[in-house]
């Protein structure tokens, strides 16, 4: 028994996976919900770090290139046991699902920074000089001209990233996040049938991929190319 379900392992292999499917579910409610909050992560702390490396003072582009080296060449296991065993040392603890989660952002914003600094630098310099010329705050430039024209540029990447934070929800079971893959592993464990339960993670996984490709190739084909309207 998980989750208050019961599983049949007495009337064949058709009936036992039905009987595990609610559990499963709940699995993968908690692997979507871990991917939408480590890609949202991913994609402010990746902006963060693009604009940073972007500023003209070395005094802060440097370390913000120094921190994206940082976090991209150290593996997602590392960071994910830093934050999980190291701040509780100091005072910061956090739910297991929060620090799986926060470790995913952290991970692909190094990714993510690089892809938003392809998607801004790929702005035309006119549209920086047009809006000098307009007088226009550095600021609104950024927030009103240049971001709204990045943004369609560099929808496909980030789905791709998208796709893959929630191919790597599966290593948060290592900080006891129940997400999908361990909680077919804990099903198997119990009934010593691994071949229903990691077959159903597979098909599982294989449906939300093929929707989140979906649903981000639609908003590349929909999406303005010349850039998002602000009214």
């Amino acid at each position: 028994m998980l989750f208050g379900y019961e599983w049949n392992t007495g009337d064949g292999q058709l009936a036992f996976a039905i009987s595990i499917l609610p559990i499963l579910l709940i699995g993968l409610v908690v692997t979507i919900q871990a991917s939408v909050v480590g890609f949202f992560v991913a994609m402010v702390l990746g902006l963060v770090l693009a604009v940073l490396k972007g500023a003209p003072a070395r005094i802060i582009s440097w370390p913000a290139t120094f921190i994206t080296e940082f976090i991209r060449d150290t593996p997602l296991l590392v960071q994910l046991f830093f934050l999980y065993y190291v701040l509780p040392d100091y005072g910061i603890v956090l739910p297991a699902f929060m620090t799986g989660a926060l470790a995913l952002g952290i991970q692909y914003s190094a990714y993510t920074s690089e892809v938003y600094r392809a998607g801004l630098e790929a702005v035309d310099r006119g549209q920086h000089e047009a809006a000098k010329a307009l007088d226009l705050p550095p600021r609104r430039t950024f927030t009103h001209i240049v971001l709204p024209q990045a943004v369609p540029r560099i929808i496909p990447a980030l789905g791709n990233y998208l796709v893959s934070i929630m191919k790597d929800v599966p290593v948060l079971s290592v900080v006891t996040v129940l997400e999908m893959l361990n909680v077919a592993k804990i099903i198997g464990d119990q009934t010593f049938n691994y071949l229903v339960p990691l077959s159903m993670v597979g098909g599982l996984y294989l449906v939300l991929t093929i929707i989140a490709s979906t649903l981000v190739r639609y908003l590349d084909v929909n999406l303005p190319k010349r850039g998002l309207p602000l009214r």
